[in-house]
């Protein structure tokens, strides 16, 4: 599995005792769970009344609660595992909530390119945006 270099220095900081909590690691983690195909690791982030917008591609719709998100990444995670990358991540937040933006390409028996858009609000996911991307740039932070 290839990492970009923001998780890599996040991985070493961590080793370090330099403690770090927040959107852009729960973004990060959610990815690497989507990649070794860890439902109940993906499921445990989201809030009850989650909704997920997935744009392209075979499960293109929109999935709405628990049960819905469960039954798509099911169905995503039977092509994994994948390999990981990160690129261009940024996180947003304020006292309501935060978004974490990020290029992400899962590598497995196809490529997928996918412009993230995550949502929390009370330190739970509440609007995941997948965007297939077949052009997505991924160079940038490797």
């Amino acid at each position: 599995m290839f990492i970009s270099r923001s998780i890599r220095t996040l991985a070493l900081l961590s080793l370090s005792g330099v403690a770090f909590a927040g959107p852009a690691e729960d973004a990060t983690s959610h990815f690497m769970a989507i990649g070794a195909g860890n439902i109940e690791q993906i499921m445990s982030q989201y809030a009850d009344n989650a909704t997920f917008q997935w744009l392209g591609g075979p499960l293109d719709g929109t999935y709405s609660g628990a049960d819905r998100i469960r039954e798509v990444w099911g169905k995503f995670t039977k092509n994994g595992p994948f390999e990981v990358a990160v690129a261009k991540s940024e996180e947003s937040a304020n006292d309501k909530g935060a978004t974490v933006t990020a290029n992400v390409e899962f590598k497995g028996k196809n490529t997928i390119k996918v412009r993230y858009v995550l949502a929390y609000r009370g330190g739970k996911l509440v609007n995941e945006i997948w965007q297939i991307d077949p052009k997505l740039a991924m160079s940038a932070s490797y």
